[in-house]
């Protein structure tokens, strides 16, 4: 039996995902994108609110990644450019990084670090304005991506949409909308418009691994 991750870790907070699927992403319902030409080109961006990587706290931490896959996700052959914030310390970028590459395990990077390879690391000061699916994230010089809610074609009024997903391993309560982003840094570009757009709020570790060693 393979030998289980030592360093447990857990994290709480809030997730900003864009890609340019349509609306409410293929990828959640189907395995497969939606989007015009069938890869998945995403900018999601990440709020820890509470977390712990052994003994480093990533309370606060404010981090993003820039993703690019030339078709489904489970097919592979992805890139990936992860962003933090210029406060963000060593240990604590060390940790993230075996974590987002899902060599400590639990869902769900144990599952997404395999399709992609990392192609950078970037810092950047990291802002997050709004609220819900009225968000807008940065990452100084590198993304920018803005969420609103759907509207009424006829009227203009909000119309809003959730999506429950309960046994998502990314998240499980999406709340949905339309977005606009782009992102660009070492050699991955990526845009969208009036494209999908999820907030959630997530629960991430690896504590289920650990009890099954």
């Amino acid at each position: 039996m393979a030998t289980a991750p030592a360093v447990r870790w857990e994290m709480r907070g809030r997730g900003y995902e864009f890609c340019n699927c349509d609306f409410g992403c293929g990828c959640n319902f189907g395995g497969f994108p939606n989007s015009k030409d069938g890869s998945c080109r995403a900018f999601v961006g990440c709020h820890v609110l509470d977390g712990k990587a052994g003994d480093v706290d990533l309370s606060g931490v404010k981090c993003a990644a820039i993703f690019s896959w030339p078709k489904a996700i489970h097919e592979g052959s992805g890139k990936a450019v992860f962003v933090v914030d210029p406060s963000t310390t060593d240990k604590q970028i060390e940790m993230l990084a075996q974590i987002f590459t899902g060599k400590l395990g639990g869902l769900p990077w144990e599952v997404l670090g395999p399709t992609y390879e990392v192609v950078g690391l970037q810092k950047a000061k990291i802002t997050i304005q709004g609220e819900g699916r009225k968000s807008t994230f940065r990452a100084e010089g590198i993304a920018e991506a803005s969420g609103d809610t759907f509207k009424n074609p006829l009227s203009g009024e909000e119309h809003l949409a959730n999506v429950d997903l309960p046994d998502g391993f990314i998240w499980k309560k999406g709340q949905c909308g339309q977005g606009s982003f782009r992102a660009s840094a070492n050699g991955v570009s990526i845009d969208g418009e009036r494209s999908n757009w999820i907030f959630y709020e997530f629960e991430w570790s690896n504590v289920a691994a650990l009890a099954m060693a």
